[in-house]
């Protein structure tokens, strides 16, 4: 029973097991992935996520400690020129372990371990995701009930003002019609009413020279 044990040792030696562990972190990033098994992916991942905290700060003083650890110039190199700029924004969570299934002749678990700014394929497909809101039912407590009713009441108030303004303005619009076409109705009794005069006058005119012959 490994109770209270949080170190993995791997059933290795204390001496074999750092040796193992800077020998994978130094491939790690030098090849910014490799495929190993997933209990030891799981241990290298608390042992060589410290040291990419550490290239964050580019002092002499931190190029020699990651160098105690890894032993391996041109890993650190590596590590305080390029994979410090990529993770520079990062607060942490620098590694990703990628499961690929059992191995033929022992059957252990394997996997990928990556470092999450190198792989071009998982970052582009977080960009194309859209930005999705989700809704929820549940209310947020007493402000929430009191704000969706609010929001019931102006809707329906809403749909009870639109027909009476609809009806407002058929109103309004009717009204216009009528008061323009009043003045044409009273032009038109006005032109009516003038012609039977003229056409009396005429008349009288023609009668008179009549009379005077008879006499």
């Amino acid at each position: 029973m490994r109770h209270a044990k949080k170190i993995n040792h791997l059933g290795r030696t204390d001496t074999h097991r750092k040796a193992m562990m800077s020998n994978m972190a130094s491939s790690l990033i030098l090849h910014k992935r490799i495929t190993t098994t997933v209990a030891k992916a799981k241990a290298l991942r608390t042992y060589v996520e410290p040291l990419i905290t550490r290239s964050k700060d580019d002092t002499t003083h931190s190029r020699r400690t990651v160098f105690s650890y890894l032993q391996d110039k041109k890993a650190v190199s590596e590590l305080f020129r390029e994979v410090s700029a990529k993770i520079m924004e990062r607060p942490g969570g620098y590694t990703r372990i990628l499961r690929t299934g059992l191995r033929k002749g022992d059957s252990a678990e394997m996997c990928i371990i990556e470092l999450v700014d190198y792989n071009e394929n998982m970052l582009t497909t977080k960009d194309t995701k859209k930005a999705t809101t989700r809704r929820s039912r549940r209310g947020g407590g007493k402000k929430g009930v009191v704000a969706s009713v609010a929001g019931n009441a102006a809707e329906k108030t809403a749909k009870a003002a639109a027909p009476k303004a609809a009806e407002e303005k058929v109103d309004i619009i009717e009204d216009a019609i009528i008061v323009e076409e009043t003045p044409v109705a009273e032009e038109v009794i006005a032109e009516v009413a003038e012609t039977p005069e003229v056409e009396e006058t005429i008349t009288e005119t023609d009668e008179t020279p009549a009379t005077e012959e008879s006499e």
